[in-house]
């Protein structure tokens, strides 16, 4: 192959190469929140704004991946005493170790999972232990009980701003 040819093909390589990674060649470079979803959504594509929601109607804003972030939060906060082990916010499963409550004296663990996007008694499911197995179903039904009253309580305080 020749120099000719061979500077030919050099030259539309590199051309090629920052055409394709130019797409903003020339204009005012990208913002601190644009490189940022660049590197975070990859090759999906930002989701919608607040605004953009209510213009078009987004299903739910109260969404984590497939769970209800007011259940997940509340979750987290009612069973605070509990050290967490692992979470997944896209299949609604917080797992926690022994832990015990404020003024108790018995070592509990539980394991919620948050099945659904709404803010609904049915969208929660906690499983409590203690050393010597599982506890009371009255004792389950008050912590899920007081899980969805601390929900309900965040869901007001944000729907007022």
């Amino acid at each position: 192959m020749n120099k000719a040819v061979r500077l030919s093909l050099t030259l539309g390589v590199c051309g090629a190469i920052l055409a394709g990674c130019g797409a903003n060649f020339g204009e005012r470079g990208k913002t601190a929140e644009e490189l940022t979803d660049d590197v975070v959504y990859e090759d999906r594509r930002r989701p919608p704004s607040r605004l953009r929601d209510v213009l078009f109607g987004r299903t739910d804003p109260a969404k984590i991946g497939g769970v209800n972030k007011y259940l997940w939060n509340a979750s987290l906060e009612v069973l605070n005493f509990l050290p967490v082990q692992s979470v997944d916010p896209f299949t609604g499963v917080i797992v926690t170790g022994y832990g015990t409550p404020p003024g108790g004296g018995r070592a509990y663990r539980a394991t919620i999972l948050v099945t659904d996007p709404a803010l609904d008694a049915r969208s929660i499911s906690v499983a409590l232990q203690t050393r010597g197995g599982p506890v009371s179903a009255a004792t389950q039904r008050a912590v899920e009980d007081a899980i969805m009253t601390r929900a309900r309580q965040l869901r007001d305080r944000d729907s007022r701003f």
